[in-house]
């Protein structure tokens, strides 16, 4: 499977675009659309690249979910994992119970599982909230 439009959007519009290189929430160095690998403090990128990095960025989430998730996906369920994934990373999705529900078929556990990842540094965010909340209804359409 890959993103959908739908996807890319949901990324695009919790993430948003910033065209110079900047510190997210969690102090992460950050540009485009969440770009952070090897990102600097002087960096500056075009709309053009930021979609680049982006198609190449969720190419990466692509190979994580299509390595790990083990049962069928609905478009819906592969797009908000792609959303979440881009944002908390491969790791953390790999030790989630989020994956482990997943795996087991535990579809209406793994969607609650969502709405526990609303937190950087300690601290519940509200743009999580509403991110993950956006997620899980993508998730169960």
């Amino acid at each position: 499977m890959h993103v959908s439009e739908k996807g890319l959007n949901l990324i695009k519009q919790f993430e948003g675009l910033r065209l110079k290189a900047y510190k997210c929430p969690a102090g992460v160095w950050t540009i485009g659309y969440g770009h952070t690998n090897n990102v600097r403090p002087d960096d500056v990128i075009t709309e053009a690249q930021a979609t680049e990095l982006l198609i190449r960025d969720v190419l990466d989430v692509e190979g994580v979910i299509n390595r790990l998730v083990t049962k069928t996906l609905t478009q819906g369920q592969y797009d908000a994992l792609c959303s979440f994934i881009f944002n908390v990373g491969s790791g953390n999705f790999m030790r989630s119970t989020l994956l482990r529900k997943l795996n087991q078929a535990d579809y209406e556990g793994a969607s609650n599982e969502f709405l526990k990842w609303v937190y950087a540094n300690k601290k519940k965010l509200a743009g999580l909230v509403k991110r993950r909340q956006a997620e899980k209804d993508l998730f169960n359409s």
